[in-house]
């Protein structure tokens, strides 16, 4: 990201701050401990009417204030007041710092700090770069919940500059950050229509087939509408075998084993039509051999029936894959069914649908193996169903690389987003003479 920050004119004189991570400073500014620049504020309180917020409530990185609803004060609190700093102490949340722009009470795993000698605006960017992120991560203690002390924060050292100066590049900090979050917002809304769009596709192609002129007619299911009419609509428990590991093989057999050669697959590790395997479970292939009604051969289709409903994978190979609790294994009938096209309707937006109608739980989504028998899958010709397949890895590689795309460029402007908030709050860069646009 040098590149990006090149374009800013520097300091016309530095010194050696004397702080490793911060290397050099402009000539003219200091380095002071934390504890002096900002006072830890903030009383205990247990039970308030006041406004709670909690680290869920903050975005990392950013500092942004989330709305979230049904978070509540467990427990003691601390107080704060509009213009403190709210910084998260524990170690998953340590990137969260926000500006309050209200007064109420907060999870006590916030510290809560008044900034004194810098601006407020200009604390909060300071702490929210890696390089201080990194000083405080390398303190946090506990084996649990790692969390950070103010005893060791405070003694942290950070650059500290004429008022008007800290607050100068806060403004600067928030026109620019302001600006690129509006590019990454504008991504992340052609991300969602892309996949969408995708969705769309694949949805009208395992229902309505690719020839526009075929002759119709009503498939008998509502959320299907007209399928083409040499097409037939049978239950998946027709012409497929679904089951699962069962209560009694979890609780007296089921053996974890993370030598063993066996991928044990989870609720999370099935995505749509692909597998995630960065974290797994394994098992031996002993078990897996005597647990063989679950085993997973090539061909097989695996969905969670608990959690995050709606994702489908294949298996690409045998004897390398089991099924651990609350997943479905469905061995479809190959004479009838190109498991591809099976693969295709099972993350299909009907589908999806049929799920969500049948879900027997009001809070964790669940899906019976006997509703999976019973819900519909489109039955095309497998000449057929092979053109579908290839029209719709064509379609969504397509759409999978405008997705990257889009996805790198997320990327690349967090990284120019964190890079100028360090070279501003460092003094790399001199924005003493910025003004906002509109003052211009």
């Amino acid at each position: 990201m040098a590149e990006s920050i090149a374009k800013y004119q520097q300091y016309a004189e530095y010194k050696n701050s004397g702080v490793e991570w911060l290397g050099e400073i402009p000539k003219d500014w200091e380095v002071v401990r934390l504890k002096y620049i900002a006072e830890l504020s903030g009383n205990k309180i247990s039970g308030s009417e006041n406004q709670y917020v909690g680290l869920e409530n903050v975005e990392s990185k950013t500092g942004k204030f989330k709305v979230t609803e049904g978070i509540v004060s467990e427990g003691v609190s601390n107080t704060f007041e509009k213009d403190n700093l709210l910084f998260g102490k524990l170690r998953p949340y340590l990137a969260k710092s926000w500006l309050a722009s209200f007064s109420g009470i907060c999870s006590s795993e916030f510290l809560v700090l008044n900034s004194q000698l810098v601006h407020p605006k200009f604390l909060k960017y300071m702490t929210l770069t890696d390089e201080f992120i990194e000083q405080v991560n390398s303190s946090t203690y506990g084996s649990k919940m790692p969390r950070a002390s103010w005893d060791f924060i405070g003694l942290l050292r950070l650059p500290v500059m004429d008022y008007y100066v800290s607050e100068t590049i806060a403004n600067f900090l928030d026109h620019e950050t302001a600006q690129i979050d509006t590019l990454i917002e504008k991504q992340q809304t052609l991300i969602q229509l892309l996949k969408e769009k995708r969705q769309a596709v694949i949805s009208h192609a395992v229902t309505k087939g690719l020839n526009p002129d075929a002759p119709m007619k009503d498939s008998g299911v509502e959320w299907l509408g007209e399928v083409p009419e040499g097409w037939t609509i049978p239950q998946i428990g027709y012409h497929s075998k679904v089951t699962k590991l069962t209560g009694f093989e979890y609780t007296n057999l089921w053996r974890p084993n993370m030598e063993g050669s066996i991928i044990a697959l989870r609720g999370f590790n099935i995505q749509e039509r692909y597998l995630d395997l960065s974290k797994t479970e394994k098992i031996t292939e002993e078990l897996s051999n005597k647990l063989e009604r679950s085993k997973l051969h090539e061909g097989d289709i695996v969905l969670p029936c608990t959690g995050t409903l709606g994702n489908a994978a294949l298996i690409q190979e045998s004897n390398l894959y089991h099924i651990n609790q609350n997943i479905a294994k469905v061995s479809i009938n190959k004479k009838l069914f190109k498991p591809e096209f099976a693969v295709f309707w099972m993350t299909s937006l009907p589908f999806r649908q049929m799920i969500d109608f049948n879900n027997t739980s009001g809070m964790q989504p669940v899906l019976l193996i006997g509703d999976i028998r019973k819900l519909p899958i489109p039955l095309a010709p497998l000449s057929e169903q092979q053109e579908i397949i290839d029209f719709l890895l064509i379609k969504v590689e397509q759409f999978d690389r405008l997705i990257d795309n889009a996805e790198q460029a997320i990327q690349l402007m967090q990284e120019r987003r964190t890079a100028l908030i360090s070279a501003a709050v460092t003094g790399k860069i001199d924005v003493r003479g910025w003004v906002a646009p509109e003052s211009r």
